[in-house]
């Protein structure tokens, strides 16, 4: 069986990382996988970038331009939105020609259009389409914030001024589908609950299916090594946050601020025992906010340094306001970090309360806060960590994860050749 991955990323962002990994997986369970990239950045033999032209940076400039026409010029929310009105037909490349099942993943930003997407669907092959966010099933946005019109059909997005773009996109959305039939795979059952109230996806297949690790790179190590590679102190506890970008409100920094604020309030001697770590962009800026000591460790791309910054840790807090299924708290779990997050998207399918660690009620400071201490004060640690490996290697292992879409390839490649 050949299956071809489309992603605009190969290495940048949560859904490339989460590709990638099912990529290796396939690969080690006897799926002949390639992926196919706009934005290439490794030699990796089983990764394509697109024929190079100079469309690629033209479709998403164009796209660009368009969104901010319609935020009257406005680059507030410019990010937030896509409306694929431009990509690349990758329908005539050997990759797809080759390919008996096409795996679609996170294609905005330029990588395909609706009315590539379209070509796809027409041109007879079968179609998997992994959603890490919800605009597959909406009409312009990845997260929906409360906002419920795609039950029915998205007409005044609260992000766009006026209703005539997300109206439109919807429309040609519902167009692109019209008689086709895809099967999405959600990566937490949170998400496949959400995809399954759109009006748009009525009557496709939806299941779900969490990302894959690779629990021989994500492991546990030795906590002293591991923060003497990473420049933290040995003689603290060590609270880790982790986010693409650390400033990003939906990562719901914020909340993590007051949380710590919070326990040097209830907790003064935390000032002398326990320190923050923070990971990702734009660290420097949130360090000088929190009222513990502080460690911008900045982004950093390199796996095992990154498995080291895990391994340093004593809890990962992830308060994410909205989120799929976290590659960040699937890593931390698989290094035997106890994690505490809130109860939103798929993070309670990831911690179990008290078991694995500690779920907060949503957007509740003094809950996060009391969850930190939780884990760092209160539990036995020792079962929390054991727990958190427990849990990964029963979920979220490669053979599982790649033996769940292996049957979902071939439940759309038997009808498909029934009808050849």
């Amino acid at each position: 069986m050949r299956v071809l991955i489309v992603n605009t990323s190969e290495r940048t962002g949560g859904a490339a990382v989460a590709a990638n990994r099912l990529l290796e997986a396939l690969n080690n369970n006897g799926v002949k996988a390639k992926m196919l990239v706009r934005d290439k950045e490794t030699d990796q033999l089983t990764v394509a970038g697109l024929p190079s032209s100079w469309r690629h940076h033209w479709n998403f400039l164009w796209e660009r331009f368009v969104i901010w026409l319609h935020l009257h010029f406005r680059r507030e929310h410019l990010f937030e939105v896509d409306m694929a009105n431009a990509g690349t037909d990758i329908t005539s490349l050997p990759e797809f020609q080759e390919a008996d099942v096409i795996h679609l993943h996170w294609i905005n930003q330029g990588m395909l259009s609706l009315k590539g997407i379209r070509k796809i669907l027409t041109s007879g092959k079968p179609v998997v389409w992994t959603m890490h966010d919800i605009w597959p099933a909406t009409s312009v946005c990845h997260y929906t914030r409360g906002c419920e019109q795609y039950l029915s059909q998205c007409v005044q997005c609260p992000l766009l001024p006026g209703g005539s773009l997300a109206r439109r996109v919807w429309n040609r959305k519902r167009q692109m589908l019209s008689g086709q039939h895809i099967t999405y795979v959600c990566c937490s059952e949170w998400l496949a609950e959400e995809a399954r109230k759109s009006a748009l996806l009525s009557g496709q297949r939806i299941v779900s299916i969490p990302n894959a690790i690779d629990t021989r790179q994500f492991r546990p190590q030795d906590k002293q090594q591991a923060r003497q590679a990473v420049g933290l102190p040995n003689d603290r506890r060590v609270i880790l946050f982790v986010s693409q970008r650390v400033t990003d409100p939906r990562k719901g920094i914020s909340y993590f601020v007051e949380a710590v604020s919070r326990l040097v309030g209830q907790h003064p001697e935390m000032k002398d025992n326990t320190g923050v770590a923070i990971l990702g962009g734009h660290a420097e800026e949130v360090a000088s906010l929190l009222a513990l000591p502080s460690y911008p460790l900045g982004y950093v791309s390199n796996p095992s340094q990154i498995v080291n910054v895990y391994n340093a840790a004593d809890v990962f807090v992830l308060p994410s306001l909205e989120d799929n299924l976290p590659n960040t708290l699937m890593e931390a779990m698989a290094c035997g970090v106890p994690c505490v997050g809130f109860h939103v998207g798929g993070i309670p399918e990831m911690i179990h309360h008290q078991v694995n660690g500690y779920v907060a009620q949503e957007r509740d400071a003094a809950d996060l806060a009391e969850g930190i201490h939780y884990v760092l004060a209160d539990a036995d640690y020792a079962t929390l960590s054991r727990e958190c490996l427990h849990h990964v290697a029963q979920k979220y292992s490669q053979q599982s994860v790649a033996n769940r879409y292996i049957e979902e390839y071939q439940n759309r490649i038997t009808p498909q050749m029934q009808k050849q």
